[in-house]
């Protein structure tokens, strides 16, 4: 199920959903079966040894900047550093970067507080720009971060067509498109 899928559901059960962080799976739980199936995305990274507890509605700051603010979630957050480290070892621009970890409900403040800091907002998500979830993200940060930014807050989502999954690359949010969008949000 994409981001967008399960914030209709989820929006009216006032169910929470969780978008892990790609390189740190959930813990198997005794009561889940160990191998549900085949995974559509799946990642490699480093996993805490032994018991550990990700907070719900509460965003991770993955990386600390000063120039502009990057949210995301899910398998986005890989797109989103790899973008960070290329402008700042390229152009020289501090990229903080935020994982959301849930959608419902969001950490707005932290949020704001970044861009309050940053003044400047790039939120990148898999689904459609339109009426896609970082709509309403640029929305409120714009309606309570308003004096402080110094640029309209920026989105690089997936394309507002059909796609064939043997064009999702072409389709999903690349890192170059980021990066990007980076670039003209600093220098706007």
């Amino acid at each position: 199920m994409d981001t967008e899928a399960a914030w209709k559901y989820a929006k009216p059960l006032e169910m929470r959903f969780l978008i892990p962080d790609p390189s740190k799976p959930a813990e198997p739980r005794k009561d889940r079966p160990r191998n549900p199936g085949p995974t559509y995305r799946s990642s490699v990274g480093d996993v805490p040894e032994g018991h550990y507890t990700v907070p719900l509605s509460k965003a991770h700051v993955v990386r600390r900047g000063s120039d502009i603010t990057l949210v995301g979630w899910g398998a986005q957050l890989h797109v989103l550093t790899k973008a960070a480290q290329e402008v700042s070892e390229k152009d020289g621009i501090s990229c903080e970067v935020i994982d959301l970890r849930t959608l419902l409900p969001w950490d707005a403040a932290c949020v704001e507080a970044s861009v309050n800091k940053t003044g400047r907002l790039l939120v990148s998500h898999e689904a459609p720009l339109t009426a896609g979830f970082g709509a309403e993200i640029a929305a409120r940060v714009s309606a309570r971060c308003f004096s402080r930014l110094e640029a309209p807050p920026a989105r690089v989502c997936g394309m507002d067509t059909p796609f064939p999954l043997v064009y999702e690359t072409l389709y999903l949010p690349t890192a170059l498109r980021v990066a990007e969008a980076v670039r003209s949000t600093v220098n706007f």
